[in-house]
């Protein structure tokens, strides 16, 4: 039998599992019987964890929300993923310092063993640049900001802001979604009633926000289907067309779905509606295609590719 420091810690480790214990089931875990657990049940609750009791066929112990948090009570492979998110997002800026300080925080209330596997992981790991499929730094993530929009979002509170530092927004949330290091809400605009994407690096909330609404959610339910989509023709800080000397069919099968949409103009011809951070990533996604393009838009691209036909044309041997 366990010795009861051990018991109660382990006990509280069951509960920290979110679902409804029964008695018996928890006895046959520690090994004791259900007196015993009522009985430590009894001692946790005397030390202010939230337990709650449930009596009746289906009853049992839950841990609550509410009151004095339980200790964090980890196996080694919960500690391990833990401390690689926490390593991975202390590329992300905005939040490095706050990671850094959760991992640090992590390694204090570990047992000594767990530390030093932790500690090893940390100091044998390098993070790389969050973000390598542009040239242009990810914006930076504020997290009152991300929260406010997720309380909105889950409190159906309309909300207004300034959208681009000229826009007036007052909008109903209904989403958050996250996608190349970057954050999109979802929302429907009050006034129109359109459905848009909105960069959240891009808005700022504006006090008091607006009034509550009933959801009525965007049909088919795909919020990020319908960022990316958004994203093609808005999103971007550079937008182009693109006409392709190829079908459709053909481009659509050599890029990734998320880089832009295509229309189809004849049997032999399509355009790309697609964009980027900046100029140089949209030549690079339009030269990666293999296939004959013609640009007409926007005239910086157009300079843009013409600069690097130079470029490419004298880095060749002469003959």
């Amino acid at each position: 039998m366990r010795e009861t420091s051990g018991r109660l810690l382990a006990l509280l480790g069951l509960l920290q599992t979110p679902r409804t214990w029964p008695a018996a089931d928890l006895a046959a875990r520690l090994g004791v019987g259900e007196r015993t657990v009522r009985k430590d049940v009894e001692r946790l609750k005397a030390l202010d964890y939230p337990i709650d009791t449930f009596r009746g066929p289906r009853g049992g112990y839950r841990l609550g929300h509410q009151g004095k948090l339980p200790p964090l009570l980890l196996d080694d492979d919960e500690a391990v993923a833990i401390a690689v998110g926490l390593q991975a997002v202390t590329a992300v800026r905005g939040i490095e310092e706050s990671s850094a300080l959760a991992l640090a925080k992590l390694e204090h209330v570990l047992p000594s063993r767990l530390r030093r596997r932790v500690r090893a992981l940390h100091d044998s790991t390098s993070t790389g640049p969050a973000d390598t499929a542009t040239n242009v730094a990810a914006p930076p993530v504020d997290p009152a900001l991300l929260t406010e929009l997720a309380v909105a979002v889950r409190d159906s509170t309309g909300i207004r802001f300034v959208y681009r530092d000229d826009e007036h927004v007052e909008a109903e949330p209904y989403r958050l979604v996250s996608w190349q290091q970057r954050w999109y809400v979802v929302a429907r605009e009050r006034r129109t009633r359109e459905w848009r994407t909105y960069r959240a690096d891009w808005l700022r909330l504006k006090v008091p926000g607006g009034a509550r609404f009933t959801p009525d959610p965007l049909p088919g339910g795909d919020y990020t289907a319908f960022v990316l989509r958004e994203v093609a023709f808005t999103g971007w800080a550079v937008h182009a067309r693109i006409e392709v000397d190829a079908p459709a069919e053909e481009v659509l099968a050599r890029i990734n779905p998320t880089v832009g949409v295509v229309e189809t103009v004849d049997e032999h011809r399509s355009v790309l509606v697609t964009g980027g951070d900046s100029l140089e990533m949209v030549a690079v996604w339009i030269g990666m295609l293999g296939l004959g393009f013609h640009v007409t838009e926007p005239p910086e691209l157009v300079d843009h590719v013409r600069t690097l036909a130079a470029r490419y044309a004298g880095a060749l041997p002469t003959r």
